[in-house]
């Protein structure tokens, strides 16, 4: 029994010095790692200090095949040193597709020093041509339409408590319909908006927000409640309010892996454009439906994701939505809900974890999305 003992010693004993003359070696690279190391390396090449460019290649059923170029930086302002501190963007875009549209965006999210404050702003410039499909939560119509329009939001948010944000909200928006189809709904000039609109409102957000990361968060809520009255007092031509409600939680059951639910909802009041009213469809509320096919007065979506690593920097996420629209919240109904999923892929740009993403969805139709960061 003793030479047993002695002999499992050793053997054990030799485990242990193996182990560590293994983690003093370099680790042998699979073949896999030969095309990682050269996205890898794209990535490097395409970056420059904090800035970030790359070619723009979307597709979505709403654009169809995109190009252009877009640049993003990801910063923190130069008097911050912390660590607390979330990152800034600012992302710059110009992108035309093979439907002809045009598009000119640019957005800056700005932290203030330790997450005191909370500034974006964004503006569009976009000559879109695009399809109507009516209002409601059945397709009443399929016709074309063209619109340039200039678009801008300014939000400013206040830390008041741990995670809390208060602050006030501003909108700004302007269409030229140039274009419509002879016969159809917008030509007939019954629906609101179908001349063009210009819309100015002002308005409040409430923002709970305990992510541990704005771009791939494992932990945390996002809690948004903003609210936005448009009138002629402002310069609208148009008198309507909007509600909006977004819920997020995110959960990592284990490590590196994540699971997100959303719960939104808009509601609007007055006499909204049918630019402006609820909406469901597009790369963001329910991947797999065309944007925008289904609108009304009020609308609500729910999203769950689930996030996993597959190896180095590259991932996939599994999603599914359902949502629906109404003229009336009290017409919502578990039958008139809609139905979408697909599953995606996602490669990280940099170490904040801005990703790249590679969607694939079925919703009423088979879509593909590309794009930057996550969707919820």
């Amino acid at each position: 029994m003793k030479g047993i003992h002695i002999l499992l010693v050793k053997v054990a004993l030799f485990w242990v010095a193996s182990g560590l003359q293994a983690q003093e070696s370099p680790a042998k690279k699979l073949w896999l790692d030969k095309p990682f190391d050269l996205a890898d390396g794209v990535v490097d090449l395409i970056s420059r200090g904090s800035w970030t460019f790359i070619p723009a290649v979307t597709y979505a059923p709403e654009t169809s095949l995109g190009l252009g170029a877009r640049a993003i930086k990801v910063f923190r302002p130069k008097h911050v040193t912390d660590s607390i501190t979330r990152p800034s963007t600012f992302p710059i875009t110009f992108l035309y597709t093979l439907y002809q549209q045009a598009f000119v965006t640019a957005e800056l999210d700005l932290w203030e020093k330790e997450n005191q404050g909370y500034f974006n702003a964004r503006l569009e410039l976009t000559d879109f041509p695009f399809r109507f499909y009516g209002i409601g939560n059945e397709l009443q119509t399929d016709e074309t339409y063209a619109t340039r329009f200039i678009y801008f939001h300014l939000n400013y948010e206040k830390r008041i408590l741990p995670g809390l944000y208060v602050g006030p909200r501003y909108e700004f928006r302007t269409d030229d319909i140039y274009q419509k189809e002879e016969g159809g709904l917008l030509a007939a000039g019954h629906i609101p908006g179908s001349g063009g609109q210009r819309l100015s409102g002002l308005g409040a957000v409430v923002n709970y927000d305990t992510r541990d990361n704005i771009f791939q968060p494992s932990k945390g809520v996002f809690h948004q409640l903003s609210y936005t009255s448009f009138g002629t007092m402002l310069g609208s031509n148009f008198t309507f309010s909007e509600l909006r409600l977004d819920i997020r939680k995110y959960y990592s059951p284990w490590s590196n892996h994540v699971i997100v639910g959303q719960a939104w909802a808009n509601f609007t009041t007055g006499n909204p454009p049918f630019q402006h009213v609820s909406l469901i469809g597009g790369s963001d509320l329910m991947r797999g439906y065309f944007e925008g096919r289904y609108r009304d007065r009020h609308a609500m979506v729910y999203q769950l994701e689930y996030r996993l690593p597959v190896y180095r920097k590259f991932g996939m996420v599994f999603f599914g939505s359902a949502g629906q629209v109404s003229n009336d919240p009290a017409s919502f109904s578990m039958g008139s809900f809609r139905y979408g999923g697909g599953l995606g892929f996602r490669y990280r740009l940099n170490e904040e974890g801005l990703n790249f993403r590679f969607d694939i969805a079925i919703g009423d139709q088979r879509a593909f999305y590309f794009g930057l960061n996550e969707v919820i």
